[in-house]
């Protein structure tokens, strides 16, 4: 029997509704990309376990095949279980900033895409705080891609307006969230024993990483 995850985190955003989840879910199983809303822009959600699914965002971005792929769990739990190992560090930012615009670069465990895989082997993950993004990965029991739902190159998307013109026919199931806050994107830290190195101050600055981490527990 499957533990039970918690719940979805609290949102300005509407439920969603179940039966486009639903939609979402069968879409991805079926090996398609859908989009759907995350914190900050729009993103291409596919299964995060399937090479031809990967290589269906890759195409559809025009993306180079050397750029990794980050991924949105729907809780900490599953975020942790695509690691090898959880650095203490990665435990005490994830308690301090999940859900929300981390995303924590793990030591990957063995069997997971190549094109999630940074040079280090490392696989960046995050737990999003929008309750669509968490519903998809909590429904498919999996974590899904969360690359910005735009071509190579171009701004990201806060309506699904540019989506639409992107990517026109080639994606037939699109969550809508309506207008995102857009922003700085999530701040990347790659968590190792004894250390992390800050890869790309986002949302979140240096100096709030830094203070998480200087709290006495």
């Amino acid at each position: 029997m499957k533990a039970a995850r918690q719940r979805l985190p609290d949102s300005n955003i509407p439920n969603p509704d179940e039966a486009r989840i639903a939609e979402a879910v069968a879409a991805i199983r079926a090996g398609e990309v859908v989009v759907c809303p995350t914190e900050t822009f729009y993103a291409l959600a596919a299964d995060a376990r399937s090479v031809k699914s990967l290589e269906r965002v890759f195409e559809l971005k025009g993306r180079d095949a050397a750029k990794t792929i980050a991924l949105i769990a729907a809780d900490a739990k599953m975020a942790f279980s695509i690691a090898r190992e959880i650095p203490h560090l990665a435990r005490r930012l994830a308690r301090k900033f999940w859900p929300g615009p981390l995303t924590l670069v793990l030591p990957a465990r063995d069997g997971l895409p190549e094109a999630l895989l940074g040079p280090d082997g490392g696989v960046g993950v995050r737990v999003s705080p929008d309750r669509y993004a968490s519903a998809l990965a909590l429904a498919l029991d999996a974590p899904i891609t969360a690359t910005s739902a735009n071509l190579s190159g171009a701004p990201a998307a806060v309506t699904l307006d540019p989506v639409r013109q992107a990517f026109g026919g080639k994606i037939k199931v699109m969550l809508d969230g309506g207008r995102l806050p857009g922003g700085a994107p999530s701040t990347l830290v790659r968590c190792r024993a004894g250390g992390f190195d800050i890869l790309r101050e986002g949302a979140i600055s240096r100096d709030a990483i830094a203070a998480a981490l200087a709290e006495q527990i």
